[in-house]
């Protein structure tokens, strides 16, 4: 097949992996909605509204004609928010080719369903589920268009398509590692967003460095109980989806989640809040989601709980801290054991 390959839709992280994919001498064309958009990236090389100041190879093209974009792409990565993933999925699939490698890079489950996004695109393209990767791992898009050294991981049922995005994407400032646990992989790159609301708000409220470990320590328990309660590999917690992105994502202000918390912190509403941002912050979404699948796998996640009711019940950021300092005295290895399988017989 050629050596082309298109990114579905033209948010920050679809531009700075596409820039990856064209650095790495692939046909690039990405497909957005919105023509001004389009035209500003065929003209000036350029995407002022999610990637202010970042230049873009000159060989990247853009689109408003979905099938123009996936004819004869070897390669198609979704990079839509969550909420919009089968949307673009069902719109992409009558022209995605069967021997296409179909990879997504967002890090969310669809509302409602709360399925990841592996699923919903099995449920969406058809074919060979063997053919789906997720990228994820510690990357923010505005460093990674800048070519400033990043690690992130792929992951796949199939060791042959897993190696084959990474192929795609390796460069030397891009290194690539492959992982098999779709699963852990997709669990941690959505729930970290929701640790980091709560960086962000602890932050916000004028906590120190005491609360923020803290909070990356304890939020990462919670990923691992859910995400082994899923089906996850309890390794993957401790590598580049889970630890790495962990940390990038509430440490950094390049971070929509954390800068989301940090404001939820001085005391705007969410609607304002996301307003004010302009794009998607997928731990809102996923808070919810996250709510409920604690709920139907009977997994405790305490700061989850509390960010659900700052979020949607209108508890005071101030008094959900005051919460989960509170909580009943517990053992650290006692309450982390049962996630890890290590209760002893």
């Amino acid at each position: 097949m050629k050596r082309k390959a298109t990114v579905l839709v033209a948010g920050s992280w679809g531009t700075a992996l596409a820039a990856v994919l064209a650095d790495n001498h692939y046909e690039v064309t990405i497909w957005a909605r919105n023509p001004v958009q389009v035209e500003e990236i065929n003209n000036k090389h350029t995407n002022s509204k999610f990637l202010k100041g970042a230049v873009l190879p000159d060989s990247i093209q853009a689109t408003t004609e979905i099938e123009e974009a996936l004819l004869d792409a070897s390669i198609v990565l979704f990079a839509a928010p969550s909420s919009a993933m089968r949307e673009v999925a069902k719109q992409a699939a009558p022209f995605i080719s069967p021997e296409a490698l179909c990879i997504h890079a967002t890090k969310g489950f669809e509302s409602g369903s709360f399925k990841r996004m592996t699923t919903v695109l099995a449920e969406e393209l058809k074919g060979d589920p063997n053919r789906l990767v997720v990228l994820s791992g510690p990357s923010h898009a505005e460093e990674v268009v800048r070519r400033q050294p990043t690690t992130v991981v792929v992951a796949s049922l199939s060791q042959e398509a897993a190696e084959r995005a990474q192929d795609a994407f390796i460069t030397p400032y891009f290194r690539v590692y492959t992982n098999m646990d779709v699963v852990g992989v997709e669990v941690a790159g959505a729930i970290k967003n929701i640790i980091a609301l709560g960086a962000g708000l602890t932050d916000g409220l004028g906590f120190g460095d005491n609360a923020k470990a803290a909070l990356l320590t304890r939020g990462l328990a919670e990923i691992s109980r859910l995400g082994i309660a899923m089906g996850a590999n309890p390794l993957t917690f401790a590598g580049l989806a889970g630890v790495g992105d962990l940390v990038v994502t509430c440490t950094s202000k390049h971070s929509r989640n954390w800068r989301a918390g940090s404001m939820l912190a001085e005391g705007l509403p969410l609607a304002d809040v996301l307003t004010q941002m302009g794009m998607v912050v997928e731990g809102v979404r996923t808070t919810s989601a996250a709510h409920e699948l604690s709920i139907q796998y009977e997994v405790e996640m305490p700061i989850t709980e509390q960010l659900y009711q700052v979020l949607f019940e209108n508890k005071p950021p101030r008094q959900a801290v005051e919460s989960l300092m509170g909580r009943g005295r517990t053992h650290e290895m006692e309450e982390d054991a049962g996630s890890w399988g290590l209760h002893q017989s």
